[in-house]
């Protein structure tokens, strides 16, 4: 399901106007992204949790040259589904 296909399905569920549920995505997204550039976790109680980890430099390999190049570490966003989730997915 794309960004599209999920408004038209919370616009439906929620009776609203497909405007309205977009901008209202549109603004949860936002505010995730803004919470985790910030370096903060976002915890919703039984679906999951969304944090920044810190990946380690690795070594990596250039395909075209083999030349074996150090990777930085960098900051990734991560998804821990919560049990109510898991448990919903796995019926």
């Amino acid at each position: 399901m794309n960004k599209n296909a999920f408004v038209s399905a919370l616009a439906e569920q929620e009776g609203i106007e497909k405007k309205a549920a977009e901008k209202m995505i549109n603004a949860v997204l936002t505010a995730l992204t803004n919470t985790l550039t910030a370096g903060e976790k976002v915890q919703f109680v039984g679906f999951g949790s969304f944090e920044v980890r810190q990946r380690a430099e690795k070594k990596v390999r250039n395909p075209q040259t083999g030349e074996t190049l150090i990777a930085p570490p960098t900051q990734i966003p991560v998804f821990k589904a919560g049990k109510a989730l898991k448990d919903a997915v796995a019926k």
